[in-house]
């Protein structure tokens, strides 16, 4: 009992720093591009997009784990770090196309369709196995780690879609409208993150 207990505490504790101390969006940049035209793309649902990449950074995971360890004993490792996780976030996205074909009556199945390469295919879900594994996190470590940074994601989608109308002020001049404001709206908000991290994303 006291193993699960323990296990959950570090389950939840790195999903919760990973959302706020250690977003992936506010401390390393992480799937800005990609957020920048999500916030502006009305036909991509932002739930759907959040809970696809929850699900990707759950399962990406644990394979990403068993891969680590694989090439652990390798002395090219560092060089086969990168190709070996992008093949094994490829093999969640391929299961996720294969689950939602199966599931021929899941409702929003042609959206989420669309969605899930652009959940999977992300700099964020890389740049959060990267950092589990190079900071070689336990497997639960790397499930909290991983479900936290893609709700920390979600939150960093929010905070941009709620600033969408004030970003829209005509008391912005006309040349930072649009892209430029964000970017310096996302900057303000990541040095916020950056003060309350105490100047340090290393775990």
């Amino acid at each position: 009992m006291k193993e699960v207990v323990s296990s959950s505490a570090v389950f939840f504790s790195y999903a919760l720093l990973a959302i706020f101390a250690q977003n992936a969006v506010f401390t390393r940049a992480l799937g800005v591009s990609r957020m920048v035209q999500l916030v502006g793309d009305d036909r991509t649902s932002s739930a759907l997009f959040g809970m696809m990449l929850c699900i990707t950074q759950v399962l990406v995971a644990p394979v990403a784990f068993v891969a680590g360890r694989f090439i652990a004993p390798l002395d090219n490792r560092a060089q086969l770090r990168p190709l070996v996780y992008i093949a094994s976030i490829a093999v969640v996205c391929l299961a996720e196309h294969l689950v939602l074909w199966l599931l021929r009556s899941l409702p929003r199945r042609a959206q989420l369709l669309r969605i899930v390469p652009l959940a999977a295919l992300n700099s964020g879900v890389l740049g959060t196995v990267l950092v589990a594994r190079t900071q070689s996190f336990t497997l639960g470590e790397s499930l909290g780690f991983g479900l936290g940074s893609g709700l920390g994601y979600v939150l960093a989608v929010l905070l941009v879609t709620e600033a969408r109308h004030r970003l829209r002020s005509k008391a912005i001049p006309k040349a930072f409208r649009g892209l430029p404001i964000t970017l310096v709206y996302i900057g303000v908000l990541a040095l916020a993150i950056y003060g309350f991290t105490g100047h340090s994303v290393i775990l």
